[in-house]
Parts: C-alpha cells; sequence; structure tokens
C-alpha cells in the first residue's frame, strides 16, 4: 500500500524477497509508472483513489496465497525472515497475525511498540509468543482466510489505526495473535509524513470510529469525553469522523464479553 512516495518504493520494493502486489491509492507523483517501469516483475494494483488501508484487503484478495506479509513503502522483512515466518504460521495453526520485531531507522532501534507487546500480559499457550490484542501492519504477516474471514481492513477506519477493529473481530472469532521477536521487519520512516498534529486527528478519528463499530455505547462516550478533554487535534478527529458515522453504524457489532475480559486486563496492565 502506497501513496505518492514513489522514491521510497523504489528504494524499498527490491529487497523483498517474495512475489510483491503493490496496491497503489491514487498517486499523483508518478509512482504506477516507475515503479512499472524499474521493476516490472511488480504487480501494481491502481486504485482511483485513496482507499486507504483498504487497499491491503485489496492486495490480500488479489495475491491469494495462504499467508501475505504487510510491508509499507518504507520498511521490508529482513533476509530468510519472510519463510521463517511462514514456517511459524504453519506450526501454529490458530495465528492469525504474526507480528515481527520492527527495528527503526539506520540505527536500528527497536520500536517502542514491539517492547509493549513482549511485555503482553495475555494468555495464549498454543501461540509462538506472547499474545495480543493488537498488531502492527507494517510488520505482520496474516493468514489469509482468517484475514479475509474478518472482513480485512475496512473502508470505514481507513488509516491510521486501522489495526484495532480487525484485531477485536480476529479475537471475536478464537483466532491468535502474537508477537514473534525472532523475524525482523526493517522499518526506515519515510520523510513524506503526516505533521504530528495531523497524525492525532487521523488516530483519533479512527479511534473514536472503531469504537462506534465494536465497543459498548458507554465506552463510546468515554471516547469522545476524553477526546474532546485532550485538545484540538482530538477535536478534530472527531469532526473528520462524523462523515463516516451512518457506515460505521451500520457495521455496528459490539466485541464478546471473552474480548471485552481481554480489553480489560490491557487496560489494567497498563495503569
Amino acid at each position: 500500500m502506497s501513496r505518492d512516495r514513489r522514491e521510497d518504493l523504489l528504494v524499498t520494493l527490491p529487497r523483498h524477497e517474495a512475489p510483491v502486489v503493490l496496491v497503489d491509492n491514487a498517486s499523483t507523483d508518478g509512482t504506477v509508472a516507475a515503479v512499472r517501469a524499474a521493476l516490472p516483475e511488480v504487480t501494481v494494483l491502481l486504485m482511483e483513489r485513496n482507499v486507504g488501508s483498504y487497499a491491503r484487503t485489496v492486495g490480500v484478495e488479489h495475491a491469494g496465497t495462504e499467508f501475505v506479509a504487510f510491508a509499507d513503502d518504507d520498511s521490508w522483512w529482513a533476509p530468510g525472515d519472510l519463510a521463517r515466518a511462514a514456517e511459524i504460521m504453519r506450526a501454529h495453526p490458530r495465528l492469525a497475525v504474526l507480528n515481527a520485531r520492527i527495528l527503526v531507522g539506520p540505527e536500528e532501534r527497536l520500536d517502542p511498540v514491539c517492547a509493549e507487546m513482549a511485555r503482553s500480559p495475555l494468555s495464549g499457550s498454543d501461540l509462538p509468543g506472547p499474545a495480543l490484542l493488537g498488531f502492527v501492519a507494517c510488520g505482520a504477516m496474516v493468514r489469509t482466510e482468517a484475514f479475509l474471514a474478518a472482513g480485512g481492513f475496512d473502508p470505514v477506519v481507513r488509516f491510521p489505526g486501522e489495526e484495532e477493529r480487525l484485531s477485536l473481530d480476529l479475537a471475536a472469532a478464537g483466532r491468535g495473535m502474537a508477537y514473534v521477536d525472532s523475524v525482523t521487519v526493517h522499518h526506515h520512516p519515510s520523510t513524506r509524513r503526516h505533521a504530528p498534529e495531523q497524525r492525532r486527528t487521523a488516530i483519533w478519528r479512527s479511534r473514536f470510529l472503531t469504537a462506534l463499530m465494536r465497543r459498548p455505547l458507554a465506552e463510546v462516550g468515554r471516547v469522545i469525553v476524553e477526546a474532546v478533554r485532550t485538545g484540538a487535534p482530538e477535536r478534530r478527529g472527531l469532526l473528520r469522523a462524523l462523515p463516516d458515522v451512518p457506515a460505521a453504524l451500520r457495521r455496528r457489532r459490539p466485541v464478546p464479553p471473552a474480548v471485552r475480559e481481554q480489553l480489560r486486563v490491557l487496560a489494567e496492565s497498563a495503569a
């Protein structure tokens, strides 16, 4: 999945060790032509408009493979680790999402979210690592059947924060997610990124819409109150979510008690 990051793609795409499906979100910088000219072996799917992370769902459907590893235009899997991750997935049939260790930048510092995942208090003795109720899309491999059965990434949340709703639905279906430190993804963040305030706005838009689709109404109310109290970017996130509220309500299906219990355990651990 990419949009207007032609130069990043021309650097990262050759690093991938498996067939690549690039879903382009209506780039305007010549990405599609440049990739097709430089890397004709890459399958390029062109979206007519920016559909955010739903583009990944389109890519998974097109790939048709048992597993799909995600990478952003500024990330790639370490040599040999795609095959290693697939072996781990085959050995653990309940595992729907494997989250790799993510090393950031040329200095290869561990992404702080990986340390959090490694400390997960959730149980999952049949999984290859700490059990999760979330993941980071740029460093994850998914089991295609489980991913699509749970709806994939949806066109309502879009991006960023697209992992939360999918994770809740996978957990509700009894599927497993785990952090596996023995496989690695490299992430060199692009210089073409949203400003911090813009990202906060986008994250809170996604957080509200996900809550509306999957959380009890009381928790939806708490998300609204927290956003209002936190700051202007968060309040803008609520406002930007308004056009998608009808679609979110049509997809509303609150998670079952077992998943709410996992959310409670995580909240208490974070506190």
